[in-house]
């Protein structure tokens, strides 16, 4: 397994990076100021995407605040442990040099479980951020989002 920095050619990334963020607009956006870590595990097997399996954009808020503004696993992976091991490179290649992490998603009972287990707590929550901020109601694993909570990690 390796995981890499990208620093070219990232929008080749975004039909990984729509998983996480189906508004490519926005991606685009903080992709541009964002930096972008690749996992790959070319085992077993793996003529799909040179073993790509996993992405996640990291953004500098200031103050010693970092975001994560998106993390994807390509869906054939998933539950394999690839985002927490990305999430662990991610805190480690960061670490004395920012103060926290920090990052926002829907309100899924099993999304924040997997973010706890990953070292993060909720600290507030945006009632009806989804509804308001997207033209189109988003569901993720059947549930229509309304909230979008906010979580943190100290570095």
């Amino acid at each position: 397994m390796e995981i890499t920095k990208i620093t070219s050619n990232k929008r080749d990334f975004l039909p990984l990076l729509l998983l996480g963020d189906e508004d490519e607009g926005m991606i685009l956006k903080y992709l541009g100021r964002g930096e972008l870590f690749a996992l790959y595990d070319p085992a077993p097997a793996a003529a799909d995407n040179d073993g790509l399996k996993s992405v996640c954009v990291v953004t500098d808020e200031g103050g010693g605040t970092l975001e994560i503004q998106n993390i994807a696993t390509d869906e054939r992976y998933r539950r394999r442990g690839y985002a927490p091991k990305l999430i662990a490179f991610i805190t480690e290649h960061y670490k004395g040099r920012y103060d926290r992490i920090i990052l926002g998603t829907g309100d899924i009972p099993g999304i924040l479980a997997f973010y706890g287990r990953c070292g993060f707590t909720v600290t507030h929550r945006v009632e009806g951020y989804f509804t308001e901020h997207y033209d189109h109601p988003i569901i993720d694993g059947g549930v229509l989002l309304k909230d979008k909570v906010y979580m943190e990690m100290t570095l």
